[in-house]
């Protein structure tokens, strides 16, 4: 082969398959800096094709509603519920049967730079997207289980589309007429229930950021509302804020000391 190593290199960054002729052509290639190339590409294949595996484990309970004819299948997820401060936030998601996004998983396992790609994949792909926010005066007064619900009640009026099915994140919303199953850990088995995650998690996070912002005594756009030591110590220091939820150990104690 004429072309230099990094030349090669350049070239099997855009190739896909490996029955590509120009990838079976440098595997004839001795040289040792190709051969290196040709070895970090098999590794490559290899992550593909897990990732591709965990996205069609991912697609099967979509794809058993899909084969029964049910095409508008939202997938529904929360994020909020354990910060003490802060609003919950729920998402509800319905994919294109041909939607694909491989290494789409539960937000909390993701950077948030992939998640906020992944969000941006979602949004420009979804058929439609409903968004619930329910703040720290319902939290208070329905507790955090029932505010959860009504968050996604919330999210699923806001879509645009009616949904004929729902694949939601370990809850029952009895007061929703339609079908549904509950999946423990469901963001991490279903591909529309993950991407509910990251539109929750992205959402949530900016809000939170805009607290950070508003107030920068307490770093919430560091710890997103969570009772971390940082935290803690500026609630000793600065007190709480409207945001603070009252029904939620620690904050409860110190308003009623």
């Amino acid at each position: 082969m004429s072309e230099s190593i990094k030349e090669i290199k350049e070239k099997l960054e855009k190739v896909t398959s490996k029955s590509d002729p120009f990838l079976l052509q440098c595997a004839t290639d001795e040289r040792k800096g190709v051969q290196k190339l040709i070895q970090q590409k098999e590794k490559w294949f290899k992550k593909q094709e897990a990732l591709e595996e965990q996205f069609q484990e991912m697609m099967k309970y979509e794809n058993t509603l899909y084969a029964k004819g049910i095409d508008l299948i939202a997938g529904i997820d929360e994020v909020g519920r354990g910060p003490l401060a802060g609003p919950v936030v729920s998402a509800a998601v319905i994919l294109p049967p041909d939607f694909r996004a491989l290494g789409l998983t539960d937000s909390k396992k993701l950077s948030e730079k992939k998640r906020e790609s992944y969000y941006e994949l979602i949004l420009e792909n979804a058929l439609a997207v409903g968004v619930g926010i329910i703040g720290r005066e319902d939290i208070d007064s329905l507790n955090i289980y029932h505010a959860t619900r009504k968050a996604m009640e919330s999210a699923i009026r806001e879509l645009e589309k009616e949904p004929d099915y729902l694949l939601i994140d370990a809850m029952k919303l009895p007061n929703v007429s339609i079908p549904q199953i509950d999946i423990v850990s469901g963001d991490a088995k279903s591909i529309s229930i993950a991407a509910a995650s990251i539109v929750a998690k992205v959402t949530r996070d900016r809000l939170m950021k805009k607290l950070g912002e508003k107030f920068p005594a307490y770093g919430f756009e560091k710890h997103m509302g969570y009772g971390t030591k940082e935290h803690l110590d500026a609630i000793e220091k600065h007190g709480i804020i409207d945001e603070h939820r009252r029904s939620f150990s620690p904050i409860k104690e110190y308003v009623e000391s």
